[in-house]
């Protein structure tokens, strides 16, 4: 099947002008992109200039980052030179983060929509009010966020976590530092002006969720 003419160029050519003329979509540098789907600046310029070809699994996280579908890249054929509409499925919107599965709220919440590849019934949006992750996360983004409750704070190192500390709600990136005493959950924001925290006692922090993606940020 040809290429439809009323598209643009980049539908036409290599899989690394499509990746180019989507990031440039969301007016994004190369870097942007690359720290979004977890690959190298380097790369991804190549790509893009059509020297080298993604993995597929370069490919599926590249596709996720731009919000596209992994078919909509790669190209030509008839689910890149006709892409079909994405389809989008709700999620629970929150605006704090709940002490428990957030379907089991009884609370009215609003919904948002998300791509299909991003849903799962352990998923929800939270609309951002803390200012402890800036500049990576700013208040009023929303953020996807799996409910993982009780995981062990070792297996999601450096990760931005959904914790209740003494009930209070905090996002926070999570470490784990063995002392002599023993292990030490340490707590971090992203804002230079915001403490580190320490916690000793186990039974006062408790990680919620994770979260994994940004999903939307006001202009």
């Amino acid at each position: 099947m040809g290429a439809n003419p009323t598209q643009p160029s980049a539908f036409r050519g290599h899989i690394g002008q499509r990746i180019r003329f989507y990031r440039r979509q969301h007016e994004w540098t190369q870097a942007a992109l690359a720290r979004r789907a977890g690959v190298q600046q380097s790369f991804l310029s190549e790509i893009e200039r059509g020297l080298r070809n993604p993995s597929q699994t370069s490919l599926r996280a590249i596709a996720e980052a731009l919000e596209v579908a992994p078919a909509v890249l790669i190209g030509p054929g008839s689910e890149h030179d006709t892409p079909q509409p994405l389809e989008m499925l709700e999620l629970p919107l929150l605006e704090s983060i709940p002490a428990g599965k957030p379907g089991d709220s009884s609370e009215p919440h609003e919904t948002f929509p998300v791509l299909r590849h991003l849903w799962s019934r352990n998923r929800y949006c939270l609309r951002l009010t803390f200012d402890s992750m800036e500049p990576t996360l700013k208040p009023g983004d929303l953020v996807l966020v799996e409910y993982r409750p009780d995981v062990n704070p070792e297996h999601v190192q450096g990760r931005i976590c959904a914790c209740l500390v003494d009930e209070v709600p905090l996002l926070k990136r999570v470490a784990v530092e063995k002392r002599r005493d023993g292990r030490v959950v340490i707590l971090r924001g992203d804002h230079p002006d915001i403490p580190t925290m320490a916690i000793e006692d186990p039974r006062k922090f408790s990680i919620q969720g994770v979260v994994t993606h940004l999903v939307s940020r006001p202009l």
